[in-house]
């Protein structure tokens, strides 16, 4: 990606802007870009603190792995410096709890925004944490040496991280249950073939095969890709004839627009 000054760049997450198009980038290669509540924190600021110009946003990892999950010393008597270890948040109240995974999970609901098009550029591990945030975006595009995996269930825990609804969405109940229930990895091949990946690409070509994609997303008009991804969204929930309205009411509002009777 193009050096570019950041516009945040804390606890191991790095976001930088070239107009449209801005950059995530999980950046503490030396840990295999492990996760931990801080950078949590920094991923949810990330979204916030995205300007209004962008349009796409792309997901990347720095070194060899996307992200390897979460760092193991969360599993630890003592966890992190300064922060509730595991035993500390469940000796919390159901309230203390619940509130304490809600935070934590707002660094993986703001990419499907639906004024802005996410897209996962995954090579190497994408394991727990790692595949749920690859799993955040609307688009993955992926190294052919990519390794998905869900190992919550595994040690005893479940993927909370807002990553079983877009799973499911993708592969089905029955793979995404064999998938988390096993952990067992996914690998290129497979991850294109089930639809967890868009387009496989060499590891030398990820980066690029990710700046090709955001150009091609930005050639249609923001307000006509905004309405698609919306209606697209909402087309799991919605019945027949409720998406059937939803698709005139959105075609309604873009033919005013470009008629400029829009608002």
């Amino acid at each position: 990606m193009a050096s570019l000054d950041p516009v945040l760049d804390k606890d191991g997450v790095r976001l930088t802007v070239d107009e449209a198009i801005a950059t995530v980038t999980l950046a503490n290669p030396a840990k295999r870009n492990a996760q931990n509540f801080a950078l949590w924190r920094a991923l949810a600021e990330a979204g916030r603190a995205l300007p209004g110009s962008v349009r796409v946003v792309v997901l990347r990892g720095e070194g060899k792995s996307f992200s390897a999950g979460l760092d193991r010393q969360a599993f630890t008597p003592e966890g992190f410096d300064g922060e509730p270890s595991f035993i500390d948040l469940a000796r919390g109240s159901d309230e203390q709890l619940d509130a304490a995974i809600a935070e934590y999970q707002e660094a993986f609901t703001w990419w499907r925004r639906s004024d802005i098009v996410t897209i996962a550029a995954v090579q190497g591990h994408a394991i727990g944490a790692g595949f749920q945030l690859a799993l955040a975006c609307d688009l993955r595009i992926v190294a052919d040496d990519v390794q998905f995996a869900m190992r919550e269930t595994s040690l005893g825990l479940v993927p909370d991280l807002t990553g079983t609804h877009p799973l499911v969405g993708l592969v089905g109940y029955a793979r995404a249950l064999e998938i988390c229930a096993t952990g067992r990895f996914v690998h290129a091949d497979e991850a294109e073939r089930i639809g967890l990946a868009n387009l496989v690409v060499p590891g030398d070509q990820l980066d690029a095969a990710a700046r090709d994609l955001a150009a091609a997303l930005l050639a249609a008009p923001r307000n006509a890709v905004i309405e698609t991804k919306a209606l697209l969204q909402g087309a799991t929930t919605r019945d027949y004839d409720a998406q059937r309205a939803a698709e005139r009411a959105a075609q309604a509002r873009r033919l005013r627009d470009l008629a400029g009777l829009g608002d």
